[in-house]
């Protein structure tokens, strides 16, 4: 991946002040319910800053990538996932990718998300109609992927995907995730949490863990003034054996590079090599929609593909 820069001397002072991000992995109740807490602030800049996306824009793919980093703790071993929302609404979708060892990327299906009028709120609802959310993951070793999908119930990405989690995979989950912007549209803060329910669980601890979760501030706006992780963790849990078990980072980057490009335009079959040659358009730009990467190859470097 290329990094932009964020050229913005108050977005970089702003998170230079502020907690580290990182995700915090804890337990309740000896285990009975497992759940992590995610500051990503930097994450959603660095999302943002990628692809360049304006106020709509990165409050879609910021909660989608959000909820796709809260997805990590539920994998083992080099275990991948792809999060998708497939909608007819206005926002299209999205599919954000997340793997094990703490790397997200993802990309809007429609960029930029058209308004019929100036927004009034973040209420996402109206830009989300009917469609499909899904959970596709490649787990270490086994060839085909898993695949499951439920209908978009809540026009809601957190809600949706606990409803996923409930229908599909027959598992009592729940995702909150928030992002703050300031009065200049800079980014202020952003986070997600996750709780999932274990086989067996006490229902007295998992009916007191869901009344602290749904009270839950706002998390943008918590990390957006100045609040840890340990404080939501330790506080809003409290009383519930709360145990942090893993702390680790959680970072928005992609594994493209130009030498992948190149690899990809040798395979290429010669007559589409020989389209882009006769096209005269030179350089040639190839651009990772993962991340935005725009990657040049000139028309004599495609010509030495088709010769090689």
């Amino acid at each position: 991946m290329i990094s932009v820069p964020f050229n913005d001397p108050v977005l970089e002072a702003r998170l230079s002040s502020m907690h580290p991000d990182g995700m915090s992995v804890f337990l309740l109740g000896g285990g009975q319910l497992r759940g992590a807490f995610f500051h990503g602030t930097r994450f959603v800049s660095r999302m943002r800053a990628q692809h360049r996306l304006g106020l709509l824009e990165t409050m879609v793919l910021g909660q989608a990538s959000l909820c796709g980093a809260l997805l990590i703790p539920t994998m083992k071993g080099r275990d991948r996932a792809v999060f998708r929302y497939d909608t007819q609404g206005p926002a299209a979708g999205f599919s954000v990718e997340a793997n094990s060892e703490g790397y997200v990327r993802g990309f809007l299906l429609q960029d930029p998300i058209p308004l019929q009028k100036p927004l009034e709120s973040w209420d996402l609802a109206p830009f989300f109609g009917p469609g499909l959310v899904s959970v596709i993951r490649f787990p270490e070793g086994v060839r085909e992927p898993v695949t499951g999908s439920v209908e978009i119930k809540h026009r809601n990405i957190a809600r949706d995907l606990t409803e996923y989690f409930l229908v599909s995979e027959q598992t009592e989950t729940a995702f909150n995730t928030g992002i703050q912007f300031d009065h200049e549209g800079r980014l202020a803060g952003a986070g997600g949490l996750y709780l999932q329910v274990m086989p067996g669980a006490d229902p007295e601890l998992v009916e007191a863990a869901s009344r602290a979760f749904a009270a839950a501030p706002s998390l943008g706006q918590w990390f957006a003034e100045g609040g840890d992780r340990e404080d939501i963790i330790f506080g809003l849990f409290r009383g519930m054996e709360p145990a942090v078990v893993l702390e680790r980072d959680i970072i928005f980057d992609c594994p493209c590079s130009r030498e992948n490009f190149a690899q990809h335009l040798k395979n290429l079959g010669r007559d589409e090599l020989q389209d882009m040659v006769s096209d005269g358009k030179d350089p040639v730009e190839i651009v990772c929609h993962n991340c935005s990467s725009v990657y040049q190859f000139t028309l004599g470097e495609i010509s030495s593909f088709i010769e090689g």
